[in-house]
């Protein structure tokens, strides 16, 4: 048996297809559905039963010695939360005790970490363990990941095989629930709908140009199939924290142009200021070091960024029901 938490939402639902592709339906989904959106997730998925996020630690020792593979997705992914309790309950906590109880049954756990972890970005983009200690993030959600990273690999006992994962921009299917916190594809798809055009923000740094802001944009069908390459072939010696990213940076305009042309429809771009209240937050560069895993997986290939948004726009938001 398999446990997702996280399973009804972005990451976590696209993982759960990803795993009935691959024949398997043995699956618990654990999260909290409250009054948003976020169920029409599950419409499309075959999974044993679900289980609500608080209840999970609940369940009897009969349950837990089913499982074989942890899946840790769900946590509060804001980088906006300035709730710190809630984070270190939620965030933290939680996954304390998963990975606790995946270390007594020695049952194979991955949990989500993030890119929100490096910070500026001053100190680069390495996944080396040895460099992890000395990150400093710039938010709250980030330090909450920093803080479950520093504490995995201080630990003693940790199950055969673990991994943590520093998601860096994930975009494309079921992340619709998610406000705010969506990515500029899916964004930019309901402006230009709506107006034919996509506003973005003004750079306010003399060493980028307007539009020219760099991020490592992965799409979230590549990151899927990454985590289950690392779960389901357990390679020797591989167990660490890894970056999750395509390891090569595009613009924002990249991204906008590629969404234009998958809709075939005339580039129409507008900037404007940058709200103050994050500017001091604003990473204007990231790219993930994706050494530590091409030499786990020296043949796993990532889609570009135009294949990879014009898959999302065309086969996806383009159609009846968007939801994979």
């Amino acid at each position: 048996m398999i446990l997702v938490t996280g399973g009804a939402g972005f990451i976590g639902s696209v993982l759960v297809k990803e795993l009935n592709n691959l024949g398997r339906k043995d699956i618990w989904i654990v999260d909290r559905l409250e009054s948003d959106e976020k169920w029409r997730n599950l419409r499309n998925l075959s999974f044993v039963d679900y289980i609500h996020a608080d209840e999970l630690f609940e369940m009897e020792e009969e349950f837990w010695d089913l499982i074989t593979e942890i899946y840790h997705i769900g946590a509060c992914s804001s980088t906006t939360e300035r709730n710190v309790d809630f984070l270190w309950d939620n965030n933290i906590n939680y996954t304390k005790m998963l990975f606790n109880i995946a270390t007594k049954k020695d049952v194979p756990i991955l949990y989500a970490s993030s890119a929100a972890t490096y910070g500026d970005g001053e100190q680069g983009y390495s996944d080396s363990h040895d460099k992890i200690a000395g990150l400093k993030p710039l938010n709250a959600y980030g330090y909450s990941k920093q803080v479950v990273d520093e504490w995995v690999l201080s630990r003693e006992e940790k199950p055969s095989y673990w991994f943590g994962l520093k998601f860096f921009n994930v975009f494309g299917p079921n992340e619709y629930h998610k406000g705010d916190m969506r990515s500029l594809v899916h964004k930019a798809y309901g402006q230009i709908l709506e107006s034919g055009q996509v506003k973005l923000f003004m750079s306010h740094r003399d060493d980028y140009k307007d539009g020219e802001q760099l991020r490592d944009f992965v799409y979230v069908r590549d990151v899927v199939r990454g985590m289950v390459e690392l779960m389901t072939k357990k390679v020797p010696g591989s167990s660490g924290i890894y970056n999750m990213g395509t390891g090569q940076c595009r613009s924002f305009l990249d991204l906008v142009k590629a969404t234009f042309k998958a809709m075939g429809k005339e580039e129409k771009i507008e900037f404007i200021p940058m709200p103050e209240s994050i500017r001091d937050q604003y990473q204007y560069y990231t790219q993930a070091e994706m050494d530590k895993f091409s030499k786990v997986f020296p043949d796993f290939k990532f889609g570009t960024l135009e294949e990879s948004v014009t898959d999302y726009v065309q086969n996806f938001l383009m159609k009846k029901d968007p939801h994979y």
